[in-house]
Order: C-alpha cells, then sequence, then structure tokens
C-alpha cells in the first residue's frame, strides 16, 4: 500500500448523522474488489466521525469487511445505545450532574452534561478492537490513523494519531499532534459534544468533541503525509435564511441547532478555501520559488449531502425514546421545530438507514469523479 501513502480520508463530525458517511463508502466499495484493502491509508475522524474512521483502521486490510461491520452498528442503531433515554434515567442525571452544577460551581467533582453517554462508551469498547490497528499498520495496510479532540484546559485542537513510527508530532499555534495508542477514550473524547455530553479527562486535560477547537481540520491528514484528501461532511445543500423576522427572537434550540452547524461544517468550508488559495499560490510560483518553500499542492475532493437531514429527522421525532422527547418538548423542540439538533441526536436505525441510502445514492452519482480522485 506504499505507493497509496499520499490518500487520505476525513470524516467530519454531526452525531447521527456520521450514517450519511457510511453510505458514501460503500458507493465506493461498489467499484473495489472484494479482498481490497483500505483505499486511503491514511484516516482521519472528528466526532462521530471519528468512531466510523477508527472501525475503517481496524479492518484496513478488508475493506468490505470494515465497511458490513460498521454498516450492521448503524442500521440496528437505538438511541439508548449512546445516551439513558428512557424516563427515569435522563431525568435522574438532570437533578443529580446538570442541574446541581449550576449550584456547587466551586465544587465540581463530576462531569456536567445534559445527557449521559455511558452507554457509547460500553459499546465501543464492545465492538471495537484496537490492537488490530497495530497490526494493520505493521502490515503495511494502514499507515496512520488521527482522532481529533478539543482541549477545555489549554483551547487547543489535539489530534491523538497512531501509525508509522516516521511520523512525528507536531506543534503548531492551538493545534497539536500527539503520538500514542489510541483507545476508547479518545472517541468518547472526540464525540463529547460540549453541554450535551461531558468532557473527558485525560492525560491532565479536559477534553471535548473534536470540532470545537479544529480551525483547520485538514491539518492532521497533511501532517500524516497526505496530499490528496476525501472529504465526506455533512454540510447542507440550502442554508434557509433563519431569524429574519425581527418581531421574534430566536428560540434557544434553534440558537443551538446553528451553533452545531457552525462547529461541524463552517471550520472546514473556511479550511477548504484557505487550501485552494496556497494551490492556486503555488501554481503561479516558479520552480525555485517552490524549492524555497515547504508549501506542496493538495488536492480535495468533497461529498456533502444532497438532501437537507433535518427535515429527513422531523419525520422520525416520534421515534425518540419517551425520556428524551419529554426533555426535547421542555426545551422547546418538537417535530416543526427550526432547528437541526434533532438530526444530531436522533440515533434510531430508520433514520440511520435513510441517511446511509442517501449517502450512497450520491456517492453513486459522483462515481466517475470518485474513481478519478482516487485512481481506481
Amino acid at each position: 500500500m506504499s505507493e497509496r501513502n499520499q490518500y487520505a480520508l476525513l470524516l467530519s463530525g454531526g452525531g447521527a448523522r456520521a450514517a450519511y458517511q457510511l453510505g458514501v463508502l460503500k458507493a465506493i466499495a461498489t467499484f473495489l474488489p472484494r479482498n481490497q484493502g483500505i483505499p486511503f491509508p491514511i484516516v482521519c475522524g472528528n466526532s462521530a466521525g471519528a468512531i466510523n474512521a477508527t472501525g475503517l483502521a481496524c479492518y484496513a486490510s478488508c475493506y468490505h469487511l470494515g465497511l458490513r461491520k460498521l454498516e450492521w452498528v448503524w442500521k440496528n442503531f437505538h438511541t439508548r445505545q449512546v445516551y439513558d433515554s428512557g424516563i427515569r434515567d435522563v431525568f435522574k442525571h438532570l437533578s443529580s450532574n446538570f442541574l446541581s452544577s449550576f449550584l456547587s460551581e466551586q465544587n465540581q467533582k463530576n462531569p456536567s452534561s445534559l445527557l449521559n453517554n455511558q452507554p457509547l462508551r460500553k459499546l465501543i469498547r464492545s465492538h471495537i478492537d484496537f490492537n488490530r490497528i497495530d497490526n494493520n499498520v505493521a502490515r503495511g495496510y494502514l499507515k496512520a490513523i488521527s482522532i481529533n479532540a478539543s482541549s477545555y484546559t489549554s483551547h487547543d485542537s489535539i489530534s491523538f494519531y497512531q501509525g508509522q513510527s516516521d511520523i512525528k508530532p507536531w506543534q503548531r499555534e492551538q493545534r497539536r499532534g500527539i503520538a500514542c495508542t489510541l483507545n476508547s477514550e479518545h472517541l468518547i473524547a472526540s464525540s463529547a459534544i460540549p453541554m450535551l455530553f461531558p468532557p473527558v479527562k485525560l492525560l491532565g486535560e479536559f477534553l471535548g468533541d473534536g470540532s470545537v477547537h479544529q480551525l483547520s481540520p485538514l491539518s492532521p491528514a497533511i501532517h500524516l503525509g497526505a496530499e490528496k484528501i476525501l472529504v465526506i461532511g455533512v454540510e447542507q445543500p440550502e442554508r434557509v435564511s433563519r431569524f429574519t423576522d425581527m418581531n421574534r427572537f430566536p428560540s434557544s434550540i434553534a440558537i443551538a441547532g446553528h451553533l452545531l452547524d457552525t462547529i461541524f461544517a463552517d471550520t472546514l468550508k473556511s479550511d477548504l478555501e484557505r487550501l485552494e488559495r496556497i494551490n492556486n499560490t503555488i501554481a503561479h510560483m516558479t520552480h525555485k520559488q517552490r524549492q524555497l518553500t515547504d508549501l506542496k499542492t493538495i488536492d480535495c475532493l468533497v461529498v456533502n449531502p444532497s438532501v437537507n437531514f433535518n427535515e429527513m429527522a422531523a419525520k422520525h421525532f416520534y421515534r425518540m425514546p419517551a425520556g428524551i422527547k419529554i426533555l426535547l418538548r421542555m426545551l422547546g423542540l418538537h417535530d416543526k421545530a427550526d432547528t437541526s439538533l434533532l438530526s444530531y441526536l436522533l440515533f434510531e436505525k430508520e433514520f440511520c438507514r435513510e441517511l446511509i441510502d442517501l449517502g450512497l445514492k450520491d456517492g453513486l452519482a459522483r462515481q466517475e469523479e470518485l474513481r478519478t480522485f482516487l485512481s481506481i
């Protein structure tokens, strides 16, 4: 696989929306042999995308098998496998954890969050064999995997990576690359959406969702040696103008969805624009000028959904567990609410299967473009 070590896959975050990524990855599998290894030896992920990335890395020697393992989980998902969702569990957690944190901030001993994601920790530990990562690196099927987390302690974006021994750690303004042996806590930290899920204490820092402080989402893949990056994002196809009625203030739930959209989509879009400017600059440089810099051209192909997830999620609101439906309604969220929040939290198999089917459809529609980009 050494000749393919310039290819990287970047999977962005987005909670339940990450099911869409699996559909696009399945589309790529349709034009690969069944015993083919992973076509992108560098894999990077944020938040829920980090979990997908790790699943692929564990089965880097057989791309189809890795997809089948991930697909089985996504197609049989229930919200209760990600966070406690029963009426008693939800409100017990709220009263003993989240609400009490406002009353005793000076004596805060436990992490506070709106939801308890302990079930996700159990799911990851039972379904992901992290020992396979080293085996795939040693056998040459995988160059590196990077999982991103955000530090509430230092405000840095931290890329925890595991891969070939010649990859050196890096330090830039507000971002670091740290070599490590990945485990479930790295994934829990990377997927800890602010306020919704509790931060994770790791290596003397409090860590949360990898997209929060990640101002340069493409950076980890480039540091790991990528020159061609396939990005599967969750940016919605149409941005409807919101908050334009000056007689009505936006609700808290609408603002929460807006903030999540910003965290998971806007920084990636800005980084892609910056990359395009750098590529254009390099194109106008002479050969001698290029030799005097450490700049290099990076090719990117971005696949985003063709359909708005919010409308899809609204149809499945009634499938949410009773405890979560009551909580969300208390916060002002219902099936007609103008917010993105539901599409991040709706880990129900019917919704996830729709997202996978949409990803497959979008991927197949761009099949020739994907084959050309990946040279397969």
